[in-house]
């Protein structure tokens, strides 16, 4: 699998050298360290995904509605090579995952949705989005976001852990005795939030040495000059509360600092390295910096006691975090430092309304244009979510486009309001951005990684399409030669015949397969001697495991009025559903039946009739992994929640699940999601009285399995014969169309309250050649300000971001 697409070079000029004791690196080792991150990203290039939700948090039975951006990781061009992009939705309190979706990415974009119904459990989720070649690496590198699901009520915040955490960051890696140094720290409460502090420092004489205070989410700087010798403590508090200790860094007596200036000046960075050597020797030193992996340039300077300076041009640096690398006299890494780069060159978003204020359910016309900063139209993808501001509390400078790519796929750990250091109203934040620059770090690789002399080839590979793959084994053992396999795939409305063979150990895989929902598979082998006694092991796609997170806990900032009032809308439209289901049940059940033929009755039923039978065909087995698979949308009011094993079920919205049956006997779920679905014979579900003959088990409802070797007619010719398997692959989801009201025709479900808490959801929009996109929708019953999110990306890498509220009256 090529990633030719994804390996474009790019080349940066070495940066003017306005004044520096500082010369052009030597060539032997500029040469080597661009060749090796070049062969590094050759090898390991990088891909990044974003989600964009239509909303921060939701209810039960509520729709998520989603838009992927896949993007290659050095230059942010949306042609990236992968085209499948994987979205899990995980219950971040027991680290289960409770939905995914494949998503068929089109030029690095797509879409889609999941529906949260019962029995989904209410409390604090994570979203997130990866494509199989990310795997390859770090789960630090996936995208990740926290909401929030709802059930109908308000429950109180979890009580956070009300300890202190203070962490201390010396610029360039350590502290060092008589050199003046600054010292980054960021003080976090419990729920992992930043806290605001002020503290000392003592030395060991418990003497002050310097008194400071967070300025920014917890973050702040402090500047001293530590002593050789001396040991420092550092006395934290936040307000109201106690005062608590925390040891700094040990002060270093031999070694190298590497200071920045990122904020004095709008135009240059000034770099100062320090080396404070006991015999005050001159020692060669390389200054590198790299974005994303792309060499920006190399210097070398000699450095002793005194300090070594090099100011850069910030215009020839790329917009984004630059990382830079002090290496010694023997070419080691010994400083790093991440600053940031702000041109202010992202795309100019613009939304412009047909009107100032809008009356509910009035037609609403938007119009969104896309420029450069020269003010030149750009042809765009972009996604557009409306939503009611009087239900939804959008997050206070919550990640979107251009703060994810620019900033925090590139940062470990967790960023508190990413979107505040890219508001240009905010005149601190270039320089809290500094101190967060040195407080988080870069995650994308390790020198040590880098400068290796050979790189193991990934393990994984890109998808361009679905992947059928797996092994043929003979008596549960390793083949020992190659085995010609047919393989006949088939759906309601495709079917083909393929050749496959497979290696000496009898693996095969069949890639790019572009299909929706499932595809059923028979699989038939034959080795060179005519032996078809073989099987089939199909390797099925298993998510990476979760590492559940305790923190935050509460991932969402609403007031309690206005969660109130969402929450009272959801469960209005949820009661409006619920009578319309109903109402399609009652007359389903009042059919007239004027002729039956009788049939002999099965003995392993202690009622008479159900209220609904499914057959199970091949068909139908061949595209399921489970019992509960064969239900999903087949029987009215049964609604099933995630997938095979996985699965959950519910009938008429009951919380718990129904009562199992298996050829007579009550069984647990775990028993039926584990049965061969093409054993199955036919399921019956009960609801409400009919399940009365189960007792108080069958409260929720019944759902009763019969399997063919259970039946006394069972025919045990048709037994599926070595050699021989038939089983489903799970394709790209289906996303489902926003519905949208049209308020301009008199149409009877019109009637009924309107109080949607998303609006408008657009997401795959794209401007024309003058940069503009046109949108026209009708607004809900709400009398409150409407919320509009959109980002937009390029073809080309550039993003951008708006945020708009217009008010309906």
């Amino acid at each position: 699998m090529s990633f030719l697409r994804l390996k474009k070079l790019w080349f940066i000029p070495i940066v003017a050298l306005l004044f520096t004791a500082f010369q052009y690196a030597d060539e032997d080792f500029g040469r080597r360290i661009t060749e090796q991150l070049q062969k590094f990203r050759a090898v390991y290039p990088q891909e990044k995904a974003y989600l964009h939700l239509d909303k921060p948090y939701y209810t039960l039975g509520d729709t998520l509605w989603f838009k992927g951006y896949l993007v290659d990781g050095a230059l942010h061009q949306s042609d990236s090579a992968s085209q499948v992009l994987y979205v899990d939705l995980i219950e971040q309190r027991t680290g289960k995952n409770v939905a995914q979706r494949r998503v068929r990415l089109d030029g690095g974009v797509g879409y889609g949705d999941i529906t949260l119904a019962a029995p989904l459990p209410y409390g604090a989720y994570t979203i997130r989005a990866y494509t199989n070649w990310m795997r390859n690496f770090s789960e630090d590198y996936f995208f990740e976001k926290d909401i929030y699901i709802f059930d109908n009520e308000i429950h109180p915040e979890p009580v956070s852990n009300e300890v202190l955490d203070v962490q201390f960051f010396p610029e360039g890696g350590q502290l060092l005795s008589g050199i003046s140094s600054r010292l980054a720290f960021k003080a976090v409460n419990g729920n992992g939030l930043g806290a605001d502090v002020n503290g000392f420092i003592f030395d060991q004489n418990k003497d002050t040495i310097v008194s400071f205070k967070s300025e920014h989410l917890g973050l702040g700087r402090i500047q001293f000059t530590p002593e050789k010798g001396k040991k420092y403590t550092a006395y934290v508090r936040k307000k109201g509360g106690q005062l608590q200790q925390f040891e700094l860094p040990q002060v270093s007596d031999n070694g190298y600092a590497l200071l920045v200036d990122n904020s004095s000046s709008p135009s240059a960075m000034r770099i100062l390295v320090y080396n404070n050597a006991p015999d005050g020797k001159e020692r060669n030193v390389h200054v590198v910096g790299h974005s994303r992996g792309i060499v920006a340039f190399v210097a070398k300077g000699k450095v002793s006691s005194k300090s070594l300076r090099l100011n850069l041009n910030k215009k020839d640096l790329p917009e984004g975090i630059t990382h830079l690398t002090l290496f010694d006299d023997q070419n080691r890494p010994v400083c790093e430092r991440l600053v940031f780069i702000d041109h202010n060159s992202r795309l100019q978003v613009k939304v412009n309304m047909d009107k100032k204020s809008y009356k509910p359910r009035e037609k609403t016309e938007m119009e969104i244009m896309v420029t450069d900063t020269s003010g030149n139209p750009v042809e765009a993808n972009l996604s557009v979510a409306v939503t009611d501001a009087g239900q939804i509390a959008q997050q206070p400078f919550s990640n979107d486009l251009v703060s994810y790519l620019l900033l925090t796929s590139d940062l470990k750990g967790f960023v508190e309001q990413p979107s505040y250091y890219f508001d240009q109203t905010k005149t601190e934040r270039k320089l809290h951005m500094d101190y967060l620059m040195m407080t988080q770090g870069w995650s994308r690789f390790t020198w040590q990684d880098v400068m290796r002399d050979s790189l193991p080839a990934p393990k994984r590979y890109v998808e361009q399409g679905i992947t059928l793959a797996g092994q043929v084994k003979r008596n549960n053992r390793a083949v020992s030669e190659k085995v010609m396999l047919s393989i006949f795939l088939y759906s309601d409305s495709v079917s083909t015949m393929l050749a496959q063979e497979t290696n000496e150990m009898g693996f095969f895989e069949i890639h790019n397969m572009i299909f929706t929902d499932s595809l059923s598979a028979r699989l038939q082998g034959m080795n060179k001697k005519g032996n078809q006694n073989l099987s089939f092991l199909i390797n099925l796609f298993e998510p990476p495991k979760t590492t559940i997170v305790k923190v935050p806990f509460y991932p969402v900032t609403v007031e309690a009025e206005q969660l109130k009032a969402y929450l009272k809308r959801a469960e209005e439209y949820q009661e409006i559903v619920r009578k319309v289901r109903a109402n399609r049940e009652k007359l389903l059940n009042e059919v007239t039946i004027k002729g039956k033929k009788e049939v002999e009755r099965d003995t392993r039923k202690l009622y008479s009739n159900a209220d609904a039978t499914i057959k199970v065909t091949q068909q139908m087995a061949s595209s399921a992994f489970s019992v509960l698979d064969m239900l999903a949308g087949r029987v009215a009011g049964v609604q099933v929640t995630g997938q095979g094993m996985n699965a959950s079920v519910s009938i008429r919205g009951n919380q718990g699940e129904p009562q199992f049956v298996l050829d007579g006997m009550p069984v647990e779920k775990d028993l039926v999601t584990s049965l061969n679905v093409n054993d199955i014979e036919s399921i019956d579900v009960l609801k409400g009285a009919s399940a009365a003959i189960y007792g108080s088990r069958g409260g929720n409802g019944v759902i009763a399995i019969y399997t063919k070797r259970g039946n006394v007619n069972y025919d045990y010719s048709q037994e599926v014969v070595p050699g021989v398997l038939v089983t489903s692959i799970a394709g790209y989801n289906t996303p489902r169309v926003f519905y949208m009201p049209r308020y301009d025709v008199t149409r009877q479900e019109d009637a009924r309250p309107d109080f949607r808490s998303t609006v408008f959801w657009a997401p795959m929009l794209r401007t024309g050649k003058d940069g503009k996109v046109k949108v026209s929708y009708f607004g809900s019953d709400a009398v409150a300000p409407m919320d509009v999110r959109a980002n937009v990306l390029s073809s080309d890498g550039r993003v951008g971001a708006v945020r708009y509220e217009y008010s309906v009256q």
